[in-house]
């Protein structure tokens, strides 16, 4: 017997300016399946999802929903039909509280009279969040004062209330927590026995293979194949994607690890953290572990200058420093490498070039005047050195990827030739290649002397890429572990507060 799939979308093509996007691309989902929608950043994944959603037209091909074709102009056609996206991009209104954020568009009134129901829409917020096992967001709270993570789960929860018969999900565990990550599977869980179908868009490998049924996988904009999730592998599905072998996942370091280079001593800011003491080495790299919120962001922050520190002491290369405000920090050789590339590590409207240039004023002029090319040579050299996928230097940051915007990110800071370099969720969004080259650009500024300090949510990356793991727990260094010494209980039993702070463990 022929199941016939909630969507089916044959031959798609799709072009811009004269570019092929999509070229000939095959793409289909059971009821009840979960199905991964997988390809290196710049693939087309995006794309695909944005012209079944009827975002863009396309240019050719066929869509059809339950066995009916199809032809989306906007995504309210498509949510009439039961399709419902979790942008990776959110899209929460700050100064709205949870509750108007979870109904914008769809209020609920008292019949004709255009009176807000507000206690039926709190009501049905509540049991969507508490359907997902979310505890700690009222409907009540403003969003705008919630973090990305929660702010997520708001999204989550947005969609699942619409009764969809397909959600798509663009990388909805990026932000959470291992808790909230769990919660979210058991939710997808239910969802399949509902019979509602799952397009899972995410560059986490082991979530891929712990959920999903199926995985079609997209290269430069084609279709290349579609395999069951139990009869495939880790290295098949990297190949697929990058048309070659990526060899080992994390690259052999490389780096001759020399004296204390950077030092925190006694760093505390009132109620966020307290009693940071650690240290850095030139050629080290120094993972930062911890649950959301443990405040391990804050901690960097702080030493980076965007928020003033309330007591502690801070030496680069011997030198005590006064840091105020980042540019003080960028003067000393600090680099930082925000979590929030769109709101904090982007000018989103601006090119690749005047990105690039901001941090790298020095490097490309003579007595305070551009040197046209000065700047050149460094936006040519870094593209190339990072491998951005872009059709020049003038091009609008906002047109790029989500990887391509983050090697911008990561080159504005290379530049600058760095002593410390603080990375916050360098990989987050990145694909599988990408993520391997940002590892291999990490051991070769290790090389060079620079010192890491690299913060990540991903067990497997803090494993397979430090020299040394430092674990945050509510404000407080719990432990800190040699890199053979370390393994992803251990890890996570310290992030819990599984072990109390220990002056030894601790040491430098």
């Amino acid at each position: 017997m022929t199941v016939t799939p909630f969507i089916q979308m044959e031959n798609i093509e799709k072009s811009f300016s004269g570019n092929q996007v999509l070229n000939n691309v095959h793409f289909e989902v059971l009821a009840g399946e979960v199905h991964a929608l997988m390809g290196e950043n710049g693939a087309g994944k995006s794309t695909l999802v944005k012209v079944l959603t009827g975002i863009h037209t396309r240019d050719n091909g066929l869509i059809k929903v339950k066995g009916e074709e199809v032809d989306f102009s906007s995504p309210k056609q498509a949510e009439k039909k039961g399709i419902v996206v979790i942008h990776q991009e959110l899209n929460i209104i700050p100064h709205l509280t949870v509750a108007e954020n979870m109904f914008l568009g769809k209020e609920l009134t008292f019949g004709k009279t255009g009176i807000l129901n507000k206690k039926e829409m709190k009501k049905q917020t509540e049991t969507s969040l508490r359907q997902l096992g979310v505890t700690n967001i009222q409907p009540d709270d403003s969003a705008g004062d919630l973090s990305v993570g929660k702010q997520q789960m708001i999204e989550i929860a947005r969609a699942l209330a619409t009764n969809a018969g397909l959600i798509v999900m663009d990388e909805p565990t990026a932000a959470l927590t291992e808790r909230e990550i769990k919660n979210l599977f058991k939710v997808v869980g239910s969802l399949q026995k509902r019979g509602v179908g799952i397009i899972y868009i995410s560059h986490r490998m082991e979530e891929i293979f712990t959920i999903c049924d199926r995985i079609t996988v997209l290269r430069d904009g084609q279709y290349v194949g579609t395999k069951i999730i139990s009869e495939t592998s880790f290295e098949a599905i990297v190949k697929m994607m990058v048309g070659r072998e990526l060899g080992e996942r994390f690259p052999t370091r490389t780096g001759n690890i020399g004296d204390i280079i950077f030092e925190v001593k006694d760093l505390k800011r009132k109620g966020i953290f307290q009693n940071i003491n650690f240290n850095v080495r030139k050629g080290e790299i120094l993972g930062v572990s911890g649950l959301m919120g443990a405040g391990r962001t804050e901690i960097m922050e702080t030493v980076f200058g965007y928020a003033k520190k309330g007591m502690g002491i801070v030496t680069l290369d011997g030198k005590t420093l006064t840091i105020n405000h980042p540019l003080d920090a960028i003067r000393a050789g600090i680099g930082f490498i925000t979590e929030d590339r769109k709101a904090k590590g982007l000018v989103l409207h601006s090119s690749i070039r005047e990105n690039i240039s901001l941090t790298n004023m020095k490097a490309i002029s003579n007595n305070g005047v551009i040197s046209s090319s000065k700047e050149n040579n460094l936006i040519e050299n870094l593209i190339a050195r990072l491998n951005v996928k872009t059709t020049g230097g003038e091009q609008e940051v906002r047109s790029l990827s989500g990887g391509n915007q983050q090697k911008v990110v990561i080159a504005k800071w290379l530049g600058i030739n760095p002593k410390l370099l603080i990375l916050d969720e360098p990989t987050r969004g990145v694909d599988v290649g990408a993520k391997k080259e940002i590892y291999t650009i990490m051991n070769e500024l290790t090389e060079k002397g620079v010192a890491i300090i690299m913060i990540s949510s991903e067990l497997p990356e803090i494993l397979g890429v430090s020299d040394r793991i430092m674990v945050i727990h509510e404000g407080k260094i719990t432990r800190t572990f040699e890199r053979h010494e370390a393994d992803q209980e251990k890890i996570m039993t310290a992030a819990t507060g599984g072990v109390k702070h220990d002056e030894k463990t601790t040491s430098y």
